[in-house]
This record gives structure tokens, C-alpha cells and sequence, in this order.
């Protein structure tokens, strides 16, 4: 079964228990702009989140994105 990325960040965020607001305030850190937890949450529903987004999401909780050869 595959995961969107909206349900694999909610995913991960309950498994590292961490806030979509403070996910949010971690990647506009990141990426030097305002980033809220409502932008965050409609790119992610939306499924509009840049991949480069994506990766730097991974990094703030604790993963890394690996593609793996069917």
C-alpha cells in the first residue's frame, strides 16, 4: 500500500511527536520565509509540496528520502 505524502507526514509526525505548526515553523526556518501550519497542511493535501520541500520535512524529522529499485 502506497502513501501519500500528506499521510506519511502524519505518519511521521505522530511517531516523532511533533506538531504540524512546529514542522511548519521548522521548514520556514529552513527555507529562510514565513511557512504556517496551513500552508503546510494545504500543499500537502493539495499534493502541491515541492519534492525539495519534501526531502528538507524528512531532514527536520530525523529521515532521509531513499528511492529503492522494484
Amino acid at each position: 500500500m502506497e502513501l501519500l505524502a500528506r499521510e506519511q507526514v502524519k505518519v511521521l509526525l505522530a511517531q516523532e511527536v511533533i506538531t504540524l505548526k512546529d514542522l511548519a515553523n521548522a521548514l520556514g526556518r529552513e527555507l529562510g520565509k514565513k511557512y504556517t501550519a496551513d500552508n503546510l497542511s494545504q500543499k500537502l493535501r493539495k499534493g502541491t509540496i515541492p519534492y525539495n520541500e519534501m526531502i528538507i520535512i524528512a531532514k527536520i524529522l530525523g529521515y532521509k528520502i531513499k528511492f529503492e529499485k522494484e
